[in-house]
């Protein structure tokens, strides 16, 4: 793992105890607003355990943001340029979807996200966390069957997709190559 991964891991974890804390939640009510375990989340916190995308997820949708959100905040230093080498990167350890934000932290609504998803991988987001959100995904690379709700959009390199209501999603990577995208995620005023 980079060092730039390690301190976004690092972030992370000190983030997540920071967003609880605020809220003057225990890891027993973060639990219970997010259906992670308090055993799991004690770990992620102390840095113990790798969360996966779906757990980050239902994390960040806990504290009513993306997570985009939850990972930009997790971020190290600001500035008007991101420069790709730091840019946070991280990777699920679950299905080796890897996740570079590209946007610098700022306070605009718009955020830029490349990801790449293995042959063969899948990632479910729940609903809840497109809730404060609108979004595009646009296939750089190889093919991806988005599944938003009970549609599957079969996507081919060059294809974008507008996202509808919020709806529980699941992007697959059919193979044979990764599915490589940009997601571009604009924050609902508030969230």
């Amino acid at each position: 793992m980079s060092n730039i991964e390690d301190d976004l891991s690092e972030g992370i974890a000190r983030r997540i105890r920071l967003e609880r804390t605020a809220r003057g939640w225990s890891l027993a009510e973060l639990g219970e607003k997010s259906g992670v375990s308090k055993a799991m989340l004690s770990a992620i916190e102390r840095g113990a355990a790798s969360p996966t995308a779906t757990l980050l997820v239902r994390i960040a949708s806990a504290f009513g943001m993306t997570l985009s959100a939850l990972i930009a905040r997790a971020e190290q230093g600001a500035g008007g340029l991101a420069r790709m080498s730091g840019q946070p990167l991280w990777v699920d350890p679950e299905t080796g979807y890897v996740r570079r934000h590209l946007s610098p932290p700022t306070d605009m609504p718009l955020e830029l996200v490349k990801a790449e998803l293995p042959a063969g991988a899948k990632v479910g987001f729940p609903a809840a966390s497109y809730a404060f959100i609108r979004q595009q995904v646009w296939l750089i690379e190889g093919r991806l069957d988005f599944t938003e709700g009970d549609v599957v959009h079969a996507m081919e390199a060059g294809d974008c997709l507008a996202l509808g209501a919020p709806s529980d999603c699941v992007f697959h990577a059919p193979g044979p190559e990764r599915a490589v995208y940009l997601v571009a995620l604009v924050r609902s005023p508030g969230a």
